[in-house]
């Protein structure tokens, strides 16, 4: 029998650093699990010119899906790198298999739990581990520094409180606060629960003229995170227009080696 095709799953981006980064993680769990694996978005990674990813282009599940059912794959895994329940694979990939199942009978495939695990309050506490590992080296390089724990935001609030609920597990760890924002958010009191902005930072009592410490609630670069992205340049402009002293920005989860450990144990779950 067929061993199932597996996909580990972004959202995707336009930027090719992000794809590089997806392909580099997919290879190393590759290794881990001693099974191929494929680095496959959602969205959007498809568009970037091959010539700009070293000649191989990026897909979608939609597009790669239909190619390996045509040359006869019938199974497939879904290994989301998603760090809780977002609209994309609760909502959208979901549409997109049953297109596909519409399209394809006989097709079979299981969608693993997100990184933090099925309950957004009670998160995997590996996630608080790895940040507390990216940000230590930066509260012992400036003891006095807040700290904040910032996110992309979200319309929804399930990944509202996962990421409240990190937050909670990380300042636990450092017996220090640690403050939760978003990177953006939409417009409208219903996506309230976003609040603060990151660049709202400096309204907080006793944050103006202090040293900030930015934990990453990011997986891999590109648009908004990563080195030119925009948690960067809102930084930049805590410093140079709130009146922080300084921005310190910790690494992105995808870059921690623990991450394999936890997506190993995900596609454990689906596959055995």
């Amino acid at each position: 029998m067929q061993a199932p095709a597996i996909f580990l799953v972004d959202n995707g981006s336009l930027r090719p650093e992000a794809t590089f980064a997806l392909r580099r993680l997919a290879q190393a769990l590759g290794r881990v699990v001693g099974r191929e694996i494929e680095a496959v978005s959602l969205l959007h990674s498809h568009k970037i010119p091959a010539e700009e990813l070293n000649g191989q282009p990026a897909t979608i599940v939609k597009r790669r899906m239909r190619e390996l059912f045509k040359a006869g794959q019938r199974e497939f895994v879904i290994l989301p790198l998603f760090l809780g329940p977002s609209l994309a694979i609760t909502d959208y990939l979901p549409r997109v298999v049953e297109e596909l199942r519409g399209e394809q009978p006989g097709l079979s495939v299981k969608i693993a739990e997100p990184i933090a695990g099925a309950d957004v309050d009670e998160p995997d506490y590996r996630l608080a581990q790895m940040l507390e590992d990216h940000i230590r080296p930066l509260l012992d390089a400036q003891g006095d520094a807040k700290l904040a724990l910032v996110d992309h935001g979200t319309p929804i609030k399930p990944v509202n409180r996962l990421r409240d609920a990190v937050a909670g597990q990380l300042a636990r760890r450092l017996n220090q606060s640690v403050q939760p924002c978003s990177m953006e958010r939409r417009d409208g009191p219903e996506y309230a629960f976003n609040d603060p902005l990151l660049e709202n930072l400096a309204t907080i009592d006793g944050y103006s003229g202090q040293h900030l410490v930015l934990a990453m609630f990011f997986l891999l670069p590109g648009r908004h995170a990563g080195e030119g992205g925009d948690v960067a340049e809102i930084a930049d402009n805590l410093v140079e227009q709130a009146g922080f002293k300084s921005v310190r920005v910790s690494p992105l989860i995808g870059e921690h080696p623990l991450l394999l450990e936890i997506l190993k144990q995900r596609l454990k779950q689906v596959v055995d």
